[in-house]
């Protein structure tokens, strides 16, 4: 017994030693508190995201400039009892008003008003869902299908001012009389937009990062067999990398369909779902914007997956190809907070950050054709992205090379020097 606990604390002393005494070791040990700081900037990312959607939603007033200030105070009097609609503007009329202040003016100044309101409809930087104008007594609201709560509250806004001019007035007789005039949406609204881009940026993020570490799993395999040295040998070990790329996602496109076939029935069969797909409006257009996503996920498969299938010329054993995933991971997850952040601020430094750093390219254009028209960037995006797969795929087999069939030296990973392993 004695010497069976010896040879078990020698076995157990040696395994310990293996894993402690490795570089990769502190990413392991440190791995709550990045899992934690990884789950602070996804929200992080989620939070700034909305943030961004909320602040572009806009109802709006154009009112007389003696009744800007009462229509403030019953605002807010409203907002204090829980009510709470998108952020209100309210826009000084330049039609001439009656001398009472709830007056609509002249027809010339009544068409004025209503050009106003059209052309705060069709304003690219804001969602402007309902707009009020004319005589308080009786206004114009118009608004689109979907806002009719935001419509209600600008009504009730006029009720308020109304009825504090008009003392004598019973509590439950309406003094104000909305005239409401539903429209449909002119023009891809830009809270649709940005929600339609932040979903692109989640839904790339998480396939990407749930499929593309398979490729890692099967080159680990094929190195413990010695099934990779055949290949090299018969074929450039460059090839062999991109065919197993493109088959990996051959699996990764086959589930991608299979669960996107179940999430299409899931949401025609729910009426809460068909809300949802409805909401999202892309500006290039639904099926282009499809196809662009599709796309945009082949091209951060195809990166994610190079630098995955890299690990193998720096690891040794399953267990470090495991470790080191984690950097990858941590590195992914940085380029999604910059991604969703981008998605809410279309056209800025950051988004033009996002989309030139590869790892985030495929995310930040994707969101871009949620939130712009024109195609003719989306061609740029391809073939840089392109090239930084050529690139990575290269010095991954280099590296490959050198690390594990022990071919050539240091400097055959940056000179392009390859030779064959000797017989």
């Amino acid at each position: 017994m004695k010497q069976f606990l010896r040879h078990a604390a020698i076995i157990a002393r040696r395994d310990f030693g293996a894993v402690v005494m490795t570089p990769t070791f502190i990413l392991f040990l440190l791995a709550p508190l990045l899992m934690i700081g990884l789950a602070i900037a996804g929200g992080s990312g989620a939070e700034s995201a909305a943030r961004n959607t909320a602040d572009a939603e806009r109802i709006a007033i154009i009112a007389q400039k003696s009744d800007i200030a009462p229509l403030l105070v019953a605002e807010e009097r409203l907002r204090s009892l829980g009510i709470s609609p998108p952020k209100l503007e309210i826009i000084e009329s330049k039609s001439r008003g009656t001398s009472s202040g709830l007056g609509g003016g002249s027809s010339g100044g009544a068409n004025s008003d209503t050009e106003k309101s059209t052309a705060l409809f069709a304003d690219k930087n804001k969602d402007y869902s309902a707009v009020m104008y004319g005589s308080l007594d009786a206004p114009i609201i118009r608004h689109e299908e979907s806002a009719r709560r935001s419509a209600k509250f600008l009504s009730e806004v006029a009720e308020q001012v109304v009825r504090a001019r008009k003392s004598g007035a019973s509590e439950g007789n309406q003094v104000s009389a909305a005239q409401m005039e539903p429209i449909k949406a002119a023009r891809v609204g830009v809270t649709g937009q940005r929600t339609t881009a932040y979903f692109a940026v989640v839904g790339i993020f998480f396939l990407t990062l749930l499929l593309a570490g398979q490729a890692v799993g099967m080159l680990a395999e094929e190195k413990s067999n010695k099934v990779i040295e055949i290949l090299a040998a018969a074929a450039p070990l460059e090839a062999v990398f991109l065919g197993k790329l493109v088959g990996m996602f051959g699996v990764a496109l086959l589930f991608v369909t299979f669960w996107s076939g179940l999430a299409g029935i899931g949401l025609a069969l729910t009426p809460r779902g068909t809300e949802l797909a409805m909401s999202l409006d892309p500006a290039v257009g639904m099926v282009p914007f499809l196809i662009l996503c599709a796309l945009y996920f082949t091209m951060s498969y195809m990166l994610l997956g190079a630098v995955f299938l890299a690990l193998g010329g720096l690891a040794a054993t399953i267990r470090e190809i495991q470790l080191m995933s984690l950097p990858i991971t941590i590195l992914q997850f940085a380029m999604y907070g910059l991604a969703s952040a981008a998605s809410g601020k279309p056209g800025t430094t950051l988004a033009m950050i996002a989309e030139i750093i590869p790892f985030s390219s495929p995310m930040a254009m994707a969101s871009r054709a949620a939130t712009e028209p024109a195609l003719w960037p989306h061609a740029i995006g391809f073939a840089w992205q392109a090239m930084w797969v050529v690139i990575f795929i290269n010095f991954g087999a280099r590296l490959f090379r050198f690390g594990v069939l022990k071919s050539g030296g240091w400097r055959a990973i940056f000179a392009g020097r390859s030779t064959k392993p000797a017989a």
